[in-house]
């Protein structure tokens, strides 16, 4: 199993992203995710209104659109949906695939790796990490400075990654993450 889009079999699915039903016979795209009830940790699938997929989980969408073969009636809105960045410009609104870069908001974040405040208005890498309460566990952004963020990772295509998953990353603050991340 893996990501897909294919047509609703009924109209009991919900969209993830907006919680509005999803209609029978419309197309949707279905997030492979880690099946909790499952004793063997099968896979099972959140389902999104196309467009909202688009709009929130575009780096997620994009390979799957590309690699599906039948009739998507609006293509070129999903397209432009995908390449546009989020509503508020950069930095706004939840991001959903990690690694990302922002300029932090605040100044109350800390860096993961030198434990040093990331200053507001300075370019910060996100990271998933899980995060333990002692009852749940649940999973959120960590936040690195440029330069601390490759040796944390460990990850050596972090740059492409990052741009990737950064919607509204202009040629010129890739260029200038590209020399942040040593």
């Amino acid at each position: 199993m893996a990501n897909v889009i294919e047509e609703s079999k009924s109209n009991r699915a919900t969209c993830r992203t907006c919680r509005q039903k999803i209609d029978k016979g419309v197309l949707r795209f279905g997030e492979e995710t880690p099946n909790q009830f499952d004793a063997e940790a099968g896979a099972s699938y959140m389902w999104h209104h196309l467009l909202c997929a688009a709009q929130k989980k575009g780096a997620l969408l994009k390979p799957v659109l590309d690699a599906y073969a039948g009739e998507v009636p609006n293509r070129a809105e999903l397209e432009a949906a995908i390449a546009a960045p989020p509503k508020g410009g950069a930095g706004a609104g939840p991001k959903l695939s990690f690694p990302y870069a922002e300029r932090a908001s605040t100044g109350r974040s800390k860096c993961m790796q030198c434990d040093e405040p990331i200053a507001k208005g300075e370019w910060r890498i996100a990271v998933e990490r899980e995060v333990d309460t002692g009852t749940f566990s649940r999973s959120g952004p960590g936040y690195l400075h440029p330069r601390c963020a490759r040796q944390n990772t460990g990850d050596e295509e972090l740059l492409t990654k990052v741009k990737l998953n950064s919607a509204g990353l202009s040629e010129a603050d890739a260029a200038e993450l590209g020399t942040l991340l040593v």
